[in-house]
């Protein structure tokens, strides 16, 4: 069984995006009944232009069906799951039994796909999920290494575990704090992300505060690719990409650098150091957040905590091609990002290497010349070394 790239779409550029650049699967949520209650979301339409694009790559589309559902959370539901059934959606992805439940009785063309908000972490819990009828489970990512072998040696139903992204405070999902202090239900599609603001720290009457920095509880991201190998050996159905709130660049970089290296898997039964090395480079070029890798190699607290917030995003992603004129190798460029004339920039495409590129003109749509393109969304016409399109990102090379 090959294994799966299973990407997150917070919109149908991002969708698209992650199509483009190699996913296997996408997942996103609807309007109603997913949690990332404020990222975009899709409406019934744009979920069955979705699974259209999606589909005529060959390619899946699951739905995040995964609140934990109140009493009145399911008002229209099985409505909703029959039209995810008719438009072809392939999964959903539920963490209500009651969910699940309802999905086979009303919509039984459908997966069932448990959600990590589950924190299935044995084998008896895996045994449960596959008497209800799921199809597959998605581990909690507190599982490590060593008890994933033996869930895995052992599991009677499809794994789906994370390989990279954002990590929860607590137990997957299972955090109250948002509640407490902001009013919105993280298990309700409305997490504050309060692990992550910064805090005061007192010890009775002392304030503990350092001079550089408060305290925070959150987690550095999980990034698993030196354990790529050892995943891909036990066979997992998919491997999981977190960041249905991150932007399409990330999400590129993310999809592209994972690609790369499944195929490496594929092709040659073993990913090389060289090549966990490049596929390496290639994450790190869209991420800006310290990262570690997850649980696989135990518990380690001090190395997953993130107890100084003072990141900022490194905007290495300066534009993305609008239209290109191939007989004069000219893009016209939107702005996201400060560079100047004479800055190395890189093209990024999917499936190819990055390839720098000095910018020795650029003109603005009147046709005057440009020194520094610092106007977001501006648009830019420039010289490219290569064939581009409406999914390659221009990123800026620092010295």
């Amino acid at each position: 069984m090959k294994t799966e790239l299973l990407a997150p779409a917070g919109d149908m550029a991002r969708l698209k995006t992650a199509i483009i650049y190699g996913a296997d699967a996408v997942y996103f949520g609807g309007k109603q009944f997913s949690l990332r209650s404020r990222a975009s979301n899709f409406t019934l339409d744009d979920i069955r232009e979705a699974v259209k694009f999606a589909h005529s790559y060959n390619r899946k589309v699951y739905v995040t069906v995964n609140i934990i559902p109140h009493n009145g959370d399911f008002e229209g539901l099985e409505d909703y799951l029959k039209k995810l059934e008719e438009y072809g959606v392939d999964a959903i992805i539920c963490a209500s039994q009651a969910i699940l439940s309802l999905c086979k009785k009303v919509a039984p063309k459908l997966e069932g796909h448990v959600s990590t908000q589950q924190t299935t972490i044995n084998t008896a819990a895996l045994q449960y999920w596959k008497d209800k009828k799921a199809d597959r489970v998605v581990l909690g990512r507190e599982v490590d290494l060593k008890q994933l072998k033996e869930i895995a040696g052992q599991a009677d139903i499809p794994l789906e575990v994370f390989i990279h992204g954002g990590m929860c405070a607590n137990y997957s999902g299972r955090c109250t704090i948002s509640n407490m202090l902001t009013n919105r239900d993280a298990n309700r599609g409305g997490c504050a992300h309060s692990c992550r603001w910064n805090y005061h720290l007192w010890h009775n009457e002392e304030l503990l505060d350092r001079e550089d920095y408060m305290f925070s509880m959150g987690s550095k991201d999980m990034c698993a690719v030196s354990y790529l190998n050892d995943l891909l050996d036990l066979n997992v159905a998919s491997l999981k990409i977190e960041g249905r709130m991150k932007t399409a660049f990330y999400i590129a970089c993310i999809v592209k650098g994972y690609r790369y290296l499944l195929d490496c898997y594929e092709k040659y039964g073993h990913i090389s150091d060289e090549q966990l090395l490049k596929g390496q480079s290639i994450i790190e070029t869209g991420t800006n957040r310290d990262s570690f890798p997850g649980f696989y190699p135990g518990y380690s607290i001090e190395e997953g905590q993130l107890y100084n917030l003072t990141q900022t995003a490194s905007q290495n992603f300066v534009a993305r091609v609008m239209k290109f004129d191939s007989e004069k190798m000219e893009a016209v460029i939107e702005v996201r990002n400060h560079f100047r004339k004479n800055d190395t920039l890189a093209v990024m495409n999917p499936y190819t290497d990055d390839c720098a590129f000095k910018v020795c003109a650029m003109f603005d749509m009147d046709g005057n010349e440009v020194e520094i393109a610092n106007r977001p969304l501006q648009l830019l016409r420039i010289k490219v070394p290569v064939r581009v399109n409406e999914y390659t990102f221009i990123r800026l090379i620092r010295e």
